[in-house]
């Protein structure tokens, strides 16, 4: 079953992640898991220039070397970066070890501090250690564009319908989400920036 926003529980079992940002102001924080690929990454770049939007781009470090003048371009046009591991690890699949060293190799290439765990999934004595060093950053809005169940229009709604004042909303830059992004993203831009929000990059 599909959440669009994080069920309750998760911010007890993940007490030192960040799901959503200031309530009291009209940002909301546009992000994209899984890339750069050239399938779909310079699209969602041609439509975020094209609406003055930016965003935050939480990379798969394999991803990074594949394409690194994608991966050259998102920070060239003023997005902001997170790690997503190096292979696109589940934590709760790996030892301790083996996860920690993948995010590090990451690192190294995105040379940043902000981390999203692939799938939102890791152990919790792995994610008490990670936010030490890193800021882990999760979801108050999952659009569902990787969900081949989701329509392009469902997606849509549920990007608009449950963003609020500090949303930090998640679309993929992956093979599975095309269709739905390319339908969903640049309505949603147009409908959110009507209904007053700013859209804004997350930072340490």
């Amino acid at each position: 079953m599909h959440f669009v926003r994080p069920i309750f529980i998760l911010n007890y079992i993940y007490p030192k992640a960040i799901w959503r940002k200031e309530k009291e102001k009209n940002n909301i924080y546009l992000t994209f898991d899984d890339g750069p690929i050239p399938e779909i990454t310079p699209w969602i770049l041609d439509c975020l220039k094209e609406h003055q939007v930016k965003a935050t781009f939480f990379c798969v470090g394999e991803n990074i070397k594949k394409n690194p003048e994608i991966f050259d371009r998102i920070l060239a046009e003023g997005h902001a970066v997170g790690n997503h591991t190096y292979n696109h690890l589940r934590g709760w699949d790996n030892e301790d070890q083996t996860y920690f060293q993948n995010i590090e190799k990451c690192e190294k290439l995105t040379n940043s501090k902000l981390f999203r765990p692939p799938y939102g999934r890791a152990k919790k004595s792995q994610m008490n250690v990670l936010a030490q060093d890193y800021k882990i950053i999760m979801w108050d809005v999952l659009t569902g564009d990787y969900d081949p169940k989701i329509s392009p229009e469902k997606c849509y709604k549920n990007c608009v319908n449950y963003t609020r004042n500090g949303s930090i909303i998640v679309f993929h830059d992956n093979i599975k989400a095309i269709e739905n992004v390319k339908y969903a993203l640049p309505k949603s831009i147009k409908q959110l920036l009507r209904k007053g929000y700013r859209f804004e990059t997350l930072s340490l």
